[in-house]
This record gives C-alpha cells, structure tokens and sequence, in this order.
C-alpha cells in the first residue's frame, strides 16, 4: 500500500509506522476524516492483517513524534469558517466527527492483535500523549517534551480521548494536574510516573526500541493473538473499552463551549491573527511565570 504521510516499513517480523510531516512537526488531522490520519489508522490495520508481522513500532519522522492536532485546521471540520451562513454546525456532524477519529480509529490502535510499541521523541504533546496510552509499551528519550497543551484550549480536563486510561498509568493527581494546567514534562520524568515504560538517552532510542520489538517477536504467533484477546477482556472490566465513548461525547461538548469577553478564546484569536501558531503561542504565554 503507498502512503503519502506515513512511511511503512516490515522486517523480521516486525512493522515500523513513521509519521511523516516533518515540516509540520508531524502534526495531523486526527479526527474525523483527515488524510493524513487516515494512513495511520490504514496502516495499523496493514500490519495486523500480515500474519508475519508480530509487533509494531510507531514513531515519528524530524525534530518531533508530534505536536498532535493540526491548529490551523482545528474547527474547520465541522463546518467553521467554511459556509457563508451563520448557522452554526450542527450537533449530528460534531458527533459523527468525533466519533470516528476517537471511538473507532483510536480503540481500533487500543485493541490492535498485534504487541504495539510507541517510539517517542522531540516533541510528543496533545494527540501525541494518545499513543503511549494506546500501545501496549513505549519507549521516549530522556529530553522528550510530553504534554496536554491542547487542554489549554479551555478543555479543562475534558474532550480528551483516554482520561480513565491516564488516571490508570500516572494515578488520579498526576494526571489531573496534566490536564488542568497543559504543562509540559520531559521523557525522563514520563517514564518517572508511568505514562512511558523507559526513557533512554536521545542517541539510543532506535536502538532500544528494536531491541525491546525483537524481544516481542520471540512470542509465538497465537499467544500474541490471546493474550491480546485476554486482555480485551480485562481492559473491558476496567473501564478502558467504554472511555472511548465520553472521549468523543466530551470533545464535541466542547467546540459548543461559549467563551466570556475576559476569557482567551483560540478560535477568535486565529481569526483576528490570521495564524495559528501566533495563536497558540499567545495561548500559552499566558502561563508564563504560573506552570
């Protein structure tokens, strides 16, 4: 299968997904139906339909894993900015939206038949912090700047996809604390909490992701496959399964969300700066001195 944003690659047993847009920091549509994620999700699915893959590694291409959502194109989904009527977009479209991109895409990578392994390194902030919840294991460098900034937004600790999984791996508080301030930490210090397996110096991290891949392709075929089955079943009476529903349900409540005149208001400020990353900047300076 060619793919224009992910490069694939499959040897001794073991399927490499790099995402590929390094000169926008490998930021990509995630929801709904965006190209580039689409490859993504098609190339999951490739690799779990070869019976000679084993495992999976995905990672990311240039200075960052990625920066997650694409700004410049948040919004404009549903229908922002794309008619010439003031109506605003309808409930059925956000939902429809939003639930493809976080229930079925997203559960689909959750619930892979194959060992799945996240490669993090450079940046690996909003959407980013969805796959090493979502992989079986993950492996970042040491100097990996990790976090929910999109939270930032005005999410304050909702329309993320994954928060029972987060609580799970870093405990109520830590991950409270990731979501209500959007702060960034290092790979060393996601490994310290348990959002990541392993943190390894930048230069190594190649290295130790194929080895721990390697280790994974030693199991046999079959009991990859039930003890992926096994533990869909457990994953199910914790509560992962179902937190893909609010996920998505919280996420189109949000792009509902009525800002006040004293509050920032990321749409608006796009608008009037006709850049996005003027926005998100000015979005976070706002923190400055307070996280």
């Amino acid at each position: 299968m060619a793919y224009k944003y992910v490069l694939y690659e499959a040897s001794e047993h073991i399927a490499t997904i790099t995402l590929n847009k390094p000169e926008k920091l490998n930021a990509f549509q995630w929801l709904g139906r965006g190209e580039d994620a689409a490859e993504v999700w098609n190339a999951f699915q490739q690799a779990a339909d070869d019976d000679d893959v084993k495992c999976i590694i995905v990672k990311g291409s240039g200075r960052a894993f990625t920066v997650g959502h694409d700004l410049s194109k948040v919004g404009f989904l549903y229908g922002f900015g794309t008619e010439k009527t003031d109506r605003r977009p309808s409930q059925r479209i956000r939902l429809k939206y939003d639930k493809m991109g976080m229930d079925d895409n997203m559960m689909n990578v959750f619930l892979n038949p194959k060992i799945t392994i996240s490669q993090l390194h450079g940046w690996c902030i909003g959407g980013g912090i969805y796959f090493p919840l979502l992989t079986d294991l993950a492996l970042a460098s040491e100097d990996a700047q990790m976090g929910l900034t999109e939270q930032r937004l005005g999410f304050s600790g909702s329309g993320v996809l994954g928060i029972t999984h987060l609580i799970y791996h870093v405990g109520m508080k830590r991950a409270l604390e990731l979501l209500l301030t959007g702060k960034i930490i290092t790979g060393k210090e996601a490994a310290e909490i348990g959002l990541v397996n392993r943190a390894v110096p930048a230069d190594q991290l190649d290295e130790e992701t194929w080895k721990l891949a390697k280790a994974m392709t030693l199991l046999p075929r079959d009991g990859i496959a039930i003890g992926k089955a096994t533990r869909h079943l457990i994953y199910d009476r914790m509560g992962l399964i179902f937190d893909f529903i609010p996920g998505y349900i919280s996420h189109t409540l949000f792009t509902n969300l009525r800002w006040e005149e004293d509050e920032y208001n990321f749409f608006k400020q796009r608008r009037d700066m006709g850049s996005a990353k003027d926005a998100f900047k000015e979005r976070d300076r706002r923190y400055e001195g307070l996280i």
